[in-house]
């Protein structure tokens, strides 16, 4: 049996569809299929006619025939089987038999034909088969249009957070010129003033003071730095060069963070402020830097696998003439918490008064120095007591069929009050986000490292306890962890302020400011 054509043409012989499946000119079918309607006789029950060179097998079909131009020497059973799967194809393709539905559905029809006849012979197939294989039906497609969409989702999201952290950071940025235009100039005008403290006591630029090898803090120390990450530090010598370039890199960082977020990179900026933004450049003659960093692994069944605190006092003189000082301090007097000074600060004034002043006190403090200044107090607090925890989370995966429960809870002690707390939880690879029934706050799910983050942006009295349910397919319990946390506060465990400034040449004691926050550099659920 071979197969010259198949169509479907009007009552009058128009063509409407016509698939060859020989080599044929358009004349020469065109001819065939305006010949078919005058060699059909008025009465007659046969399905074919044929000529002296082809057989027609045909159907009526309301108002359309769907017919076969075949060679004579072609199985006529054939031909009419293959006839009947024809007709049943037709209909699931063009729900109207007229010459509007089937034009409008020409070339899906066109692809349903050659499914059914290939070269001119039958192919062994059904009609669900001719749907199936006409859909190319792709999971991969469907998976890839799935994750597209949630990307462009996420990006729309991240472009309004964006929006309205831009409009404040004009605000602040209206505030910071007023305010500190000129003291950049005062900086710059003291750039080269720091020689006599650090020539002979041997400050380098990495915001070391001096070069003793007992508490030698580096600048990846003593600052949680102004900087963006993977940028060289700013000379002592130039401070308002280097902030100068931090001003203007600022806006390209930002630049950059735009569209690392339109390629679909997931990047969260609001739920965790920069370094930036949380310490403006100094206006103050004087400013004291106290910070605390975290280290802290909870066990997801309960109890404590390691707790770490580490603080540093910074001091930023912006005049070489306001160097002559000593530092009056305050702490809770905690005796788990380990101080250490710098080898250039007076020990013995230190351990009696509580006071920080260099050993010699002719030299005074280098002015100008780079990011949170120079490191003058480190100390540490370890501990075993799960009291000490300012946040616990408790994790219940639980699975049931083909789905898993998952329930969260953080608990926060009443020492502190955190900010921006967000709690990532790693999830199964998943096509869609998990379905979350009940959250305190709010929730993302990145797509793209499948991890959900659960943000709180206060937790005071007001909301010291919490708790987030969602399910997802059918996992091991063991995906979930480990869980990873990050948050902030004003206070820290060791209560460190700056009681007063004392002027080592006399009068009125100059005016200084306080920067105190708690930070964590790593704090997990394992």
């Amino acid at each position: 049996m071979v197969v010259l054509a198949a169509s479907i043409t009007s009552k009058s012989g128009k063509a409407l569809v016509s698939r060859q499946f020989v080599e044929m000119s358009r004349i020469r079918i065109e001819g065939l299929l305006a010949a078919f309607p005058k060699l059909i006789g008025s009465g007659k029950q046969h399905t074919y006619v044929e000529t002296e060179n082809v057989r027609y097998v045909y159907q009526p079909m309301e108002g359309v025939y769907l017919l076969l131009v075949t060679n004579k020497q072609s199985n006529i059973l054939e031909d009419l089987d293959t006839l009947r799967l024809l007709s049943k194809v037709v209909p699931e393709y063009s729900a109207s038999l007229d010459e509007e539905g089937i034009c409008k559905n020409a070339f899906e029809l066109i692809f349903a034909f050659d499914e059914v006849i290939s070269l001119g012979h039958k192919e062994n197939v059904t009609v669900a088969q001719v749907r199936q294989y006409c859909e190319m039906e792709s999971h991969e497609e469907r998976l890839h249009k799935l994750v597209l969409q949630s990307k462009i989702n996420e990006t729309k999201d991240v472009m309004k957070r964006k929006a309205n952290e831009i409009d404040k950071s004009k605000i602040e940025r209206g505030k910071l010129e007023k305010g500190g235009y000129s003291a950049l100039q005062s900086m710059s005008s003291m750039g080269r003033m720091d020689s006599g403290f650090s020539n002979d006591m041997g400050i380098s630029s990495g915001n070391t003071f001096g070069s003793g090898s007992g508490f030698g803090i580096t600048s990846e120390v003593d600052s949680f730095s102004t900087k963006s990450k993977g940028r060289p530090s700013a000379a002592v010598t130039a401070p308002a060069k280097g902030m100068g370039m931090k001003l203007g890199k600022s806006q390209r960082a930002n630049q950059f963070l735009e569209s690392l977020k339109a390629e679909g990179e997931v990047i969260v900026e609001d739920v965790r402020p920069s370094k930036a933004a949380a310490a403006p450049p100094p206006t103050d003659p004087i400013t004291l830097t106290v910070e605390e960093k975290l280290n802290v692994a909870l066990k997801r069944d309960g109890g404590l696998a390691n707790f770490d605190v580490q603080g540093t006092l910074s001091l930023q003189v912006l005049s070489q003439d306001d160097g002559f000082i000593q530092v009056q301090i305050e702490s809770a007097g905690n005796p788990e918490i380990k101080f250490k000074t710098h080898p250039n600060i007076n020990k013995e004034l230190f351990s009696s008064e509580n006071m920080l002043g260099s050993k010699d006190p002719n030299r005074p403090f280098p002015a100008g120095q780079s990011g949170d200044g120079l490191g003058l107090l480190k100390w540490r607090m370890q501990s075993k007591d799960e009291s000490a925890v300012p946040l616990t989370i408790n994790c219940w995966p639980s699975v049931s069929g083909n789905e898993t429960y998952v329930s969260i809870e953080y608990e926060a002690s009443s020492m502190f009050d955190l900010q921006n707390v967000v709690i990532s939880v790693p999830l199964p690879a998943l096509r869609e986000a998990p379905n979350v029934r009940q959250v305190d706050g709010e929730w993302r799910f990145d797509s793209r490292n499948s991890i959900l983050e659960w943000s709180i942006l206060l937790v005071d009295n007001s909301n010291r306890s919490g708790s987030m349910e969602f399910v997802v397919p059918s996992a091991d319990t063991s995906v979930f962890f480990p869980i990873s946390v990050r948050f902030s506060a004003t206070s820290t465990f060791s209560d460190m302020k700056v009681a007063s400034i004392v002027p080592l040449k006399g009068g009125a004691p100059p005016k200084f400011s306080q920067r105190t926050q708690l930070v964590t550099e790593s704090y997990q659920v394992v």
